[in-house]
């Protein structure tokens, strides 16, 4: 029953969202190709449920060829990201077009945050029971470690520094919440996703 409420509530609040936050969206894809012309979106691939890769889409944040000049964890100061996409990390704003992602059931609202390949190369037979569930936009990792940016500050090697300061903490978490999700859990975690924007805000 969980999976088909999760699904039907998916479905609902991701047409929901594109359909209020279409015209911001909009805007948002403007600023960012008024900077440099290049694409408005990143998609960038992941890791999903059952070990599938697939393609999560993101507003672009950094200058083109990212990902070929740099690693794949971002410290705050990493000197890609471009002057629009700071302020887009700021609020999450980057994150929006990955409704697209859970309209397409590729993602859901909540969910173990998705991780690139090599990554997940590196999981332990227990860490990758968060294959068995959707990845989602948020849970409660990502609201514990709002501030994942900032404690990449300054590390010479910020994927070595993500996976030795930062991983563990997330997957138990997400471990957590696998194990014990329900609609109820899903709705309280939207909430303070929300709320943790605003406050930022």
């Amino acid at each position: 029953m969980y999976p088909l409420l999760k699904r039907t509530f998916d479905l609902m609040a991701a047409t929901a969202g594109l359909l209020v936050l279409g015209l911001p969206m909009l805007v948002i894809a403007a600023l960012i190709k008024a900077h440099d012309r290049g694409p408005v979106l990143y998609s960038g691939k992941r890791i999903g449920k059952g070990g599938a890769p697939f393609k999560m889409h993101k507003f672009r944040t950094m200058v083109m060829n990212a990902d070929k000049i740099g690693g794949s964890s971002t410290p705050e100061d990493d000197p890609r990201i471009t002057p629009t996409g700071k302020f887009l990390r700021r609020y999450k704003l980057d994150e929006l077009p990955q409704l697209l992602n859970v309209l397409s059931g590729e993602m859901s609202l909540v969910g173990p945050r998705p991780q690139v390949a090599w990554a997940v190369e590196q999981y332990s037979p227990e860490e990758r029971l968060v294959l068995t569930v959707p990845p989602g936009v948020t849970d409660p990792a990502s609201l514990a470690f709002h501030n994942e940016g900032e404690i990449l500050r300054g590390a010479a090697d910020p994927d070595q520094a993500y996976m030795e300061l930062i991983h563990p903490h997330k997957m138990r978490l997400s471990l957590e919440y696998v194990r014990t999700r329900s609609m109820r859990q899903d709705i309280a975690i939207i909430l303070k996703t929300l709320g943790a924007i605003a406050g930022h805000r």
